[in-house]
């Protein structure tokens, strides 16, 4: 686990504040943290999902993604939420075997699409252990809105391309590994069931985190100019303004929330 986190402890601008572990840690804080997390991987799935729409394929391929995506965009949308038949459903709603093709005028384009894709399947499996989890300890999902933290970062999005989806691709660098870095921190805090859940999702998410960076520098590579700012330049601006969001007091208590009022 140490050779795991060293790289993500050395990515990171700082470490999940001790106030926060303090909260995150209470009985009574359980149902909120497993309802933001639950949200959280449905989030990312559907982010991945957005970059692969907008960036790199033509308009029936993303016709296949959304088909992918409605068995779970339905069931949280639906008022009246079944989730032991969402469960029980067809196990291979997450399976994607269509064949996405790339834009022509897109280079990484490949590399973006398998990447993302894998993403994508892991994050929908962990949407789902998580219900699981939930649905046994009796805990309705309920859907959240974006916390400050995600708010914050989105700030940092250049507006112009190829800078916005460079930026992107960091700031997805920055939410998974600070999830890994949390869930490494978290875990022997909670019962046996969640501390093996929370300590199964650490290569994953540190695989994530990297296979972001790796797209950023792809990209960024490919549009290099004299006034083009390289990736290493955007990771410390990022870095900073992901540790100011951390460290900052935040009212709302959520997964990537920053340090709890008192």
């Amino acid at each position: 686990m140490e050779q795991l986190l060293a790289p993500i402890h050395a990515f990171l601008g700082c470490e999940t504040p001790d106030a926060w572990i303090e909260v995150a840690k209470r009985p009574e804080n359980l149902p909120e943290l497993l309802i933001d997390h639950c949200n959280c991987e449905l989030k990312a799935a559907q982010t991945a999902m957005f970059l692969i729409r907008k960036y790199a394929i033509d308009k029936d391929s993303g016709k296949l993604l959304l088909q992918w995506a409605k068995p779970y965009e339905e069931f949280i949308y639906q008022k009246d939420r079944d989730i032991d038949a969402f469960l029980s459903r067809d196990s291979k709603k997450n399976d994607f075997s269509g064949e996405l093709v790339a834009k022509p005028n897109f280079d990484h384009g490949s590399a973006l699409i398998s990447k993302m894709v894998r993403l994508i399947k892991e994050e929908f499996h962990h949407f789902e252990q998580v219900l699981e989890i939930m649905q046994a300890r009796n805990i309705p999902y309920q859907n959240m809105t974006a916390g400050r933290y995600a708010k914050g970062m989105m700030k940092q999005v250049r507006t112009h391309e190829p800078a916005a989806l460079v930026d992107k691709l960091i700031i997805g660098a920055f939410i998974e590994a600070r999830s890994c870095e949390r869930f490494a921190k978290l875990a022997p805090y909670l019962d046996n069931e969640l501390n093996r859940f929370y300590v199964s999702l650490l290569r994953s998410e540190a695989r994530h985190y990297q296979d972001y960076l790796v797209l950023a520098e792809l990209i960024q590579a490919n549009a290099m100019t004299k006034k083009s700012v390289p990736v290493s330049e955007r990771i410390i601006i990022i870095r900073q303004a992901e540790a100011e969001l951390i460290l900052s007091s935040d009212t709302e208590f959520k997964f990537h929330s920053g340090a709890p009022v008192a």
